[in-house]
């Protein structure tokens, strides 16, 4: 097993990658509506979001991941996932440290990214890694926040 942060490439094992985000979701399922859209998230899907944005992990096999999606003036972080047994080693940091890189090489000043309102740990997890809160989003369909947006700067 190793640990290396690298960015996926054409010959990944999306199947694992999935897997590992079904995973680090599932705890999710019982506390959030609408339910995660993970459940709709395939193995092709992930090798799209490869080719047409980043997808990060580390690992082999592989124990955590992000997607980054660039927009016009945020780079968008997302699918963050840390397998169980390998959370509370820094993990998390080091991706949102590549986040930043990325960012930064793409003269992005902003990330920006988004958690379900019921997870609070994950607020905290965030806040901690430099995150304020900066707003609220509505699933299609819904008259309440369903998900908080937290942003961070980039460090020039």
């Amino acid at each position: 097993m190793t640990d290396a942060l690298r960015r996926a490439g054409e010959d990944e094992d999306w199947a694992a990658v999935l897997h590992l985000i079904r995973e680090s979701f599932a705890y999710m399922d019982p506390r959030i509506d609408p339910p995660s859209s993970m459940h709709r998230l395939t193995a092709a899907a992930i090798a799209e979001s490869a080719a047409t944005g980043e997808v990060w992990l580390i690992g082999r096999p592989v124990r955590a991941c992000m997607f980054l999606t660039y927009y016009p003036d945020a780079l968008y972080i997302g699918k963050v996932a840390v397998a169980a047994r390998a959370r509370r080693q820094g993990l998390a940091r080091r991706l949102m440290e590549q986040a930043e890189n990325s960012a930064r090489a793409h003269g992005l000043v902003r990330l920006e990214l988004q958690t379900r309102v019921e997870l609070t740990e994950l607020h905290q997890t965030y806040r901690a890694l430099g995150f304020q809160q900066t707003g609220t989003a509505s699933h299609p369909g819904y008259d309440r926040p369903t998900s908080l947006i937290f942003t961070r700067p980039v460090s020039p």
